[in-house]
Order: structure tokens, then sequence, then C-alpha cells
């Protein structure tokens, strides 16, 4: 039918007009309603009035043609808003310039368009086609350069699941969580059907979501998703149809509903498009996330940590400890504190030092003060069966309990099989609190790196004092635990947990180049982790934990190529950590230890202790990605071997073996390198097989 028979624009026409009209012309006359008169037909006259009826059908169809149409345009406005059209299907989001930036699709229905309405700014459905449900999509308007859409998809009926496919294929994204094999921008390769989003050790388990996680996602074409906290989320994806796949569900799944509450899904969420990446990310993390409410001790920042665990394993004892802090004097290098790490008790869930591997505890603890060195120790939520702890726990209810809550649930975990403590238990809170303490006070132990934390050690169904809709809720239960140490507090898992304002540490490092737990993944680890939020960041000990089978070299020690530019990348972080000390390898391993420890404490730590005071009140990443300075250049989005520190200082690392030059990427601007050079470009600049010595990293200041 033609689109506009009648000549005039949508917004001319009126529906009601030309239909009646219409009908009027085609069955009323001025003397009445017999348009044509009643007379006997000849038999010439029979062909004019077939004609003529064949004509008022074609002219009745038209017009009912016309109030569909009508109808349609009509149903059409009504379901969009601002930016955004419905469908039955799903929706899409244009951004001011009339772009599709985000898409959508309903995977668990398909809505019945006769039962939408809109009411100013909220678009709201009752149906599917074969069930009712509560829809709605709100548009919210917060400032000039932000347009928000808050969509909820409720489901009546218990146990049935809620999916939306969100298509990535429109731009590069970033965020969500950490992983074993980090890319940035996320990279997603393969299917995986909706898996619970919950916290979980990838060392252990390399195909799951890593121990820093926020149901959080930006992309380079300003868009960005958060998943609302309250939802029973779960994540998939297919690399075919480039999706993602956001889920609500109860059945199957560690989530629960709340007591008293039917298990209906709902997945609610917020969609945010603004002018460019950098803005809507500022937008998202100041409405959205929690921020930090302190910066830790200047010193963590300045000098760097000194670990015993990738030298020494379990085999830690007194004598090595005391040689370990000798040995950091006698090479002249800075301490900011000594971490004790693991089997330094007994038995696990011990707090006592083990008389045989350590028989003057408090002795050493003097000696280390004498010598400037502040001890944390390394400390973890279980308690083996073997402990001395472990029954007296049990008959005080303060374990993880089995789903049916009468009995404590064993775990296993990599050192072993125990129960972990319930966090949601006041109780048990307060005697993990009171360990702690009587550490603190017969020992003086500065602080406590705090291991594990993650939801996959936690029975599939489980049970708590305090009801948890999420399992991620335990993680951050954990890391409060924290708060009262978070000078110089270490955690390696975090759920909503930025406000601890401690220093986060992905999981372990393997001893080995590549992006799957190596060098390579580093930088986009870094920069994921500081896009959810987290921005006091300690990158792991220096060549990785040197594990047996996952270790780069034909020795037990990392390959020395591989230590060197790891140390050079660690001397541009927030925080340094050692554990294979460089007198391992040799003298000149040594001196390039010493220049980096000292140009991360005279260029690098003033910079971040500057940006680390300004977290407090922005959330603002400290490392930063090049397209945070570059929106508009769409190389910048795919950078993931180069860094920014602030605003003002680009990082470029050499990553791979065998390598003494680099290709670097300059965004526009007036740059200075760490040579002299001077770069004053107007438009991005290619640096190609830039010189770069072994005992140099690349780095370039704004000018």
């Amino acid at each position: 039918f033609p689109e506009n028979p009648l000549g005039k624009t949508n917004s001319d026409i009126q529906p009601e007009a030309p239909c009646s009209t219409f009908l009027m012309i085609c069955t009323t006359s001025p003397q009445g309603f017999d348009v044509i008169p009643k007379q006997k037909h000849t038999k010439d006259s029979r062909p004019l009035v077939g004609a003529g009826v064949i004509g008022l059908f074609l002219v009745i169809a038209a017009v009912t043609a016309w109030c569909y149409y009508i109808a349609s345009l009509r149903k059409a406005e009504l379901l969009k808003t601002q930016l955004l059209d419905l469908n039955k299907d799903g929706y899409i989001i244009r951004n001011q310039g009339g772009s599709i930036v985000f898409r959508m699709d309903f995977r668990s229905g398909t809505l019945d368009l006769d039962s939408c309405s809109k009411e100013e700014e909220i678009l709201r459905c009752d149906r599917t086609t074969d069930r009712k449900l509560k829809f709605f999509i709100k548009t919210v308007r917060p400032k000039d350069t932000v347009q928000c859409y808050r969509v909820r998809w409720e489901e009546l009926v218990p146990n049935i699941p809620v999916e939306h496919a969100m298509t990535y294929k429109f731009a590069h994204w970033y965020g969500g969580a950490v992983s074993a094999i980090q890319h940035w921008p996320i990279s997603i390769s393969g299917q995986q059907a909706p898996k619970p989003f919950v916290t979980s050790d990838i060392y252990s388990n390399r195909e799951e979501f890593g121990g820093i996680l926020e149901s959080y996602w930006l992309s380079s074409n300003a868009t960005a998703i958060k998943i609302n906290n309250s939802v029973p989320f779960h994540l998939g994806w297919n690399d075919t149809e480039k999706t993602m796949y956001f889920q609500a569900r109860y059945h199957d799944t560690p989530f629960k509903p709340n007591p008293g509450e039917a298990p209906c899904a709902e997945l609610s969420y917020r969609v945010c498009v603004g002018l460019d990446v950098t803005s809507i990310h500022k937008y998202m993390v100041r409405r959205y996330f929690n921020k930090p409410y302190k910066v830790p001790a200047k010193v963590m920042f300045e000098h760097p940590i000194w670990s015993t665990w990738a030298l020494y394993k379990r085999d830690i004892d007194q004598e090595k400890l005391l040689t370990y802090a000798a040995n950091i004097r006698k090479y002249n290098f800075n301490c900011s504190h000594l971490e004790l790490d693991d089997r330094y008790t007994k038995r696990y869930g011990d707090f006592e030092f083990d008389p045989v591997k350590f028989p003057n505890a408090s002795e050493m603890f003097q000696k280390l003060k004498s010598d400037g060195f502040l001890v944390s120790l390394w400390i973890h939520p279980f308690v083996n069966y073997d402990s001395e702890n472990f029954h007296p726990l049990v008959e005080r209810g303060l374990f993880v309990r089995e789903p049916t809550g009468r009995l404590p649930a064993l775990v296993h975990w990599w050192n072993g099989i125990g129960g972990i403590l319930d966090f949601t238990n006041p109780e048990a809170r307060e005697w993990f609190a009171s360990q702690l303490r009587s550490l603190r006070s017969k020992y003086g132990v500065s602080s406590f790196k705090f291991d594990a934390g993650e939801t996959n050690y936690l029975p599939w169904k489980f049970s708590t004092k305090n009801h948890i809709h999420d399992p991620s809720f335990f993680t951050r239960r954990y890391t409060e635990m924290a708060v009262h140490y978070n000078d110089r507090a270490e955690l390696r898992s975090g759920y909503q947990s930025q406000n601890i304002s401690c220093f986060f540490r992905p999981t372990d490092r393997d001893s080995v180049w590549g992006y799957e737990l190596g060098l390579k993944s580093l930088i986009p680890t870094v920069l994921t982790i500081s896009i959810l939020g987290y921005q006091f960041i300690l990158p792991d000990m220096i060549g990785g934990n040197a594990y047996l089978n996952h270790t780069s070299g034909d020795r037990a020690l990392p390959d020395r190529e591989l230590y060197i530019r790891w140390l050079e990348l660690s001397a541009f972080m927030p925080s340094m950590q050692f554990s294979i000390p460089p007198w391992e390898y040799d003298n000149e391993v040594v001196e390039i230890a010493r220049k980096y420890t000292a140009i991360h404490k005279s260029l690098v730590a003033p910079r971040v202790l500057e940006l680390a005071g300004e977290v407090l009140d922005t959330g603002d990443p400290i490392i930063r990605p090049l397209w945070w300075i570059a929106t508009g250049d769409e190389t910048a989005y795919k950078i993931d071997s180069q860094f920014l520190i602030g605003d003002d200082l680009m990082v470029a690392p050499v990553l791979e073996p065998g390598k003494q030059e680099r290709d670097i990427y300059l965004p526009a601007g007036h740059w200075r390198s760490y040579k002299g050079e001077r770069f004053d470009i107007k438009k991005p600049l290619h640096l190609t097989d830039y010189p770069v010595d072994l005992d140099e990293i690349a780095f370039f200041l704004w000018v």
C-alpha cells in the first residue's frame, strides 16, 4: 500500500479523519444511503454495476489497509522513548548521531505488544505471547551528556529463567571479571551456556570467572551496562552469533531467593550512553561503584613488598626468614614489609607458630623489628579437620554448613580438607578477628595477606547463618575482615569491595610469557581491575610464582630475561612485590633491580600517590588504557601492551622473549621519551621497531 497516499507527513495525519471521511464517500450521497438508484438494469449496464461493486470493495480494502497503517504508526510511536526503540523481540539504542550503539534481544519470551503502554518516560508491558509478566523500560536523563535506561523483566511463574542477549559486534568491550587468559579488550571464543557469575579461583579453575568480579561492562562506543546486584546473574556467550547471554535464574544454581519469596527470576539492569567512553565510565563509577575511603600506607607505594612464597614455598622456617631479611639489607634494597607466607603453623587452621620450624618466634620478631622490618602473615578462611580448632568450631556452629543447615560442610582446598568459616555469622567473624588481634598483640604483626575468599570453595548448595542471596556476597564478607589492617593488607578476591581500601592482588601468575597467567596477562588484568573500580593494585610477584611445570627456562628459577622484563613492568605499577630475589641470578640483575626500585620511588610513586588521593572522590583509574586520553582513536581501543599512569605518563614495556625493540603507539600530543626525544604530533604516531635494551623500559612523559 502506498506509504503516503495523501502526500502528507506522518505528523500531519489525523487517523480518525481519513477512515471516517473515506467511508462516508463510499457509502452515502446527498439524497441518502442509496448510492445506486433502484432500477431494473439492462443487459448492457450489468458490467458497469460489476465494476462499481469491485471498485467499492477496492476502496474499502484500501481504507482498511490505511487504518491499519495509521494504527501501526501509532503503535510504533508508542514503543519509542528517547533514543530507544522497543519491539516484540528486543530493543535497540541509538546515540545522538542516530547510529545504533546497543542491541539487546529477548531470549526468554516474545512481548505481546498489545499489552504495552507508555506513561511519560516509561514503556510497560504485561504479557508475552503465552504468559503474564512485569516488564518496563524507564528513560532517565541524569545529565545533558548521558542518556540512561532502567530495564526490568520479572517473571511471575517460579523457576522460569529470564535471558537477554547483548550483541557485542558494534564495539570493543571491557570489564566483567579477571580471567585466566586475559585480553584487552575482551576476546570471546566458542560457546558457553549461561553459568553463575560468581568469584572463583582461576588458578585451579581456569575456565571460571576470576576472584575480582563486578557485573559491569563498558564499550568503545560510549555505552555501559550495569546489572543490578539483586539479580541471580548468569553469564554465557556465543562467538558465532556475537552475543553475550545475560540470564537470571534460581534453578540449578547456588543463587537463592530471599526467605519467604518464590523463586521468580528478575533480570534488571541499567544501560547508559554518553558522548565518549571515558566520560560515560566516569559517570558509571561515580553513580554505581563503591569507592575507597582512605589511601593505604604511603610506604606501600614507595618500597617493595618482599614475600617468602615463590622462593621457599611451604619450606619456610625461622632461619630462612632471617637470612632472607638479612640479604635484603645486604644488597641495599628497601622494604615496605616482609611477608611470611604459608606453613608457618603446624596445621592449617592453627593460629600459633610451629615450634619446630619457628623455635623462638618472639625473639625472631624482635630481631626483625630491630633490623627495621615490619612483618605481615599469610592468612586464609579454612580450618583443616586435623587442626586443634576444628572440633570446637564445629560445636559452636561457626562453619559454613551443608544445604540442610544441620552439619558443617567439608570443603577441599589446595592445602587439604576442612571447614570454611561462615563470615555471615557475627560470632565466626569475631572468632577470626580475635585470632588476628592475638597475633598482632603477641608478635607485633603489622598486617595480613588475606588469601582465597572465592565462592568456588563453598559447597554447590550451602547454608550460612545469615541468608545470602548471591554467593559472591560471601567474598564481600570475607574482604571486610581486612578493614582493620588496610594500611598494608593484601586481598586477592573482591566483589563490591572497592571501599575496603586495601591492595588487591590478581591471583598467582605462572613464570611464563603468554596471556594465560603470564607476563602478557599483567597489563590486561590490571586494566580490567581498574575499570571495575579497584585502584590499589599489587600485580603479584616479580617473575611469577616459579611453580613446577609452569616456568619458562631450564632452571627452577624463572627465565632470566623474563624476570628482568617483569621487574621493569612492575616498577610502573602502584606497588612492587619481590619473592624470587634478584641476587638469585647475578650482579647485573641486582643492579637492574636497584635501578628500577629507585625509578619506582622517584618517578612512579609520587604520581600514583597523587592519583590515589583523587580516587577517594572520583573512583577514576590510576592505571589507565590509552583510550582514556584518545577516545576518538580506534587503534587505541585495541592496545593491550601499553598503559597510562594518570594522563601524562605512558609506558610501553617489552613483553616478548628475545626482543630488544618493540612497536609503540603514541597518541596525538606532546611527548618526551625517557631518552629525551621530543614528539609533537597532531595525529597518532607508530614508532616501528623502537629500540629498547634489556635493561630498559620505554616510557613517555606528556610535555
